[in-house]
């Protein structure tokens, strides 16, 4: 395979650089992470061999639709309607750019102002931006957007239920910050989080007006939490008040088709993961990041919002407003270095909730809490498996602990073609052996009884009970 470049081009770089050899170049490198051989890249290929090449190469990835799956954590199976393929695949959005040109967008942005118009509704929150990269660096955003309220950096008591994934981002934008946040327990029979003497809920003997010894700015909590199990708002807000802090709640939209919306608990700031609204799970990426808030915090909100106005002709017309980006004012005033938003996935949210409505996301809803229930009472039956959260309540997601080994169950169901739910050992040493598995309203009855019946198996052969 001819070199990309001709010894000469080397030699002019070289010296350009100051440099006598390619060996000075790369001496920086540890020689045990440097490469001595040619890289391993066949030669050129024709169009037709190319095309072969690839598709070989794609059959080493599973394909969802000859599988099944129980893996959520965040990134979910859901199906998506036809129809939201056949819009954000359309050229002017597909490869659309910024909106800076009003005029010459107002078809993109007409898009953002109707998703942002639908979180709103479903959030039951007043405001929301244009959206942020994912529900990770949402929830970031929103405890940046508190210090902001607040004019002040401060501790902030975060649940333990909140998502671990999250919790890791949430760490190191905070570290950069100079500060950490505090953990607030969950309750082992419940799963709920447990807040220091906030009225009704379940803590025990905890001080009302601090957490971990310090006056948090703001609390989050998710909801349902990682474990599926839902939360207490009621309580989060009580607990808020009584500390006089912000409260920040973590969401699954689709969950809100049939939960109350935190909006109506009196939340300020509302974040999510909307991969689920419209967008395949693609390997885990890209995700849609969702933002809401109330109206008073609008200016203090990260990224972009379209707002809508009327032209010089009195036509209805929508432009980026409000804008606390770097790239539109002074660095010391912006909210965040959060530039852009995932327009595209926020348009798939958008189509995905005019295509269900009011009434198709209470019906998508509805069966994920029913067949998820299915599927709980069913592994109750199992002999060894047990619920790590008895009492708990849930929306599609639950927590088992068995009598395999979690990694051995992940590997014995990956050779039947089903995609185990996430073993919670790594995250949750306490939980060493819990699998979280999840269920969606595409899973059927029939899936549910093969897993009920293979998980029976995997115990059989590994020599644990397995009466069902």
């Amino acid at each position: 395979m001819p070199a990309a470049h001709s010894d000469s081009d080397r030699l002019a770089m070289l010296e350009k650089l100051g440099l006598a050899s390619v060996e000075q170049l790369f001496a920086g490198l540890p020689e045990g992470v440097r490469l001595r051989r040619p890289l391993a890249v066949p030669g050129p290929l024709s169009e037709t061999e190319l095309k072969k090449h690839f598709l070989a190469a794609a059959k080493a990835n599973a394909n969802l639709e000859d599988w099944v799956c129980f893996l959520g954590a965040g990134v979910y199976d859901h199906y998506i309607p036809a129809v939201v393929s056949h819009i954000i695949q359309r050229s002017e959005f597909y490869t659309s750019y910024t909106p800076y040109q009003a005029e010459i967008s107002q078809g993109l942005l007409q898009s953002i102002y109707e998703y942002q118009t639908m979180i709103c509704r479903l959030t039951g929150m007043e405001v929301s931006n244009a959206s942020l990269y994912d529900g990770a660096t949402a929830l970031a955003e929103s405890v940046f957007t508190a210090f902001s309220i607040r004019k002040q950096v401060g501790p902030v008591a975060v649940s333990a239920a909140v998502s671990p994934f999250y919790r890791r981002v949430l760490g190191s934008s905070l570290g950069g910050k100079g500060c950490g946040f505090q953990d607030l327990p969950y309750d082992r029979q419940t799963g709920q989080t447990v807040l220091p003497g906030a009225a009704g809920g379940s803590s025990q003997g905890s001080s009302p007006s601090k957490a971990g010894g310090a006056m948090p700015l703001a609390v989050v909590v998710q909801h349902p939490n990682f474990f599926g199990c839902l939360e207490d708002l009621a309580a989060q807000r009580r607990y808020c008040d009584s500390v006089g802090a912000l409260m920040i709640t973590c969401v699954d939209p689709l969950a809100l088709g049939v939960l109350r919306p935190p909006g109506d608990y009196g939340a300020d700031i509302v974040v999510a993961e909307g991969q689920g609204l419209g967008c395949a799970m693609n390997f885990g990426g890209p995700l849609l990041g969702v933002m809401a808030a109330r109206r008073e915090h609008i200016r203090h909100l990260p990224g972009r919002l379209a707002g809508m106005t009327v032209d010089r002709d009195g036509e209805r017309a929508f432009s980026l407003t409000l804008q606390t980006r770097e790239q539109h004012i002074k660095r010391e005033r912006a909210t965040s270095n959060i530039c852009t938003n995932q327009a595209l996935c926020a348009l798939a949210a958008c189509v995905y909730l005019a295509t269900l409505g009011e009434v198709g996301l209470r019906r998508v809803a509805e069966a994920c809490v029913q067949k998820s229930h299915y599927a709980w009472e069913r592994l109750s039956k199992i002999e060894g498996f047990r619920p790590c959260f008895p009492e708990a309540h849930f929306f599609k997601e639950f927590a088992f602990s068995g009598p395999v080994p979690s990694r051995t169950v992940q590997e014995r169901l990956a050779q039947k073609h089903i995609v185990s739910g996430l073993p919670l050992g790594p995250y949750y040493p306490e939980m060493r052996d819990a699998i979280l598995w999840c269920v969606t309203e595409k899973g059927t009855r029939e899936e549910i009884d093969r897993l009920v019946r293979e998980l029976a198996e995997i115990c059989k052969d590994e020599g644990a009970p397995c009466a069902t």
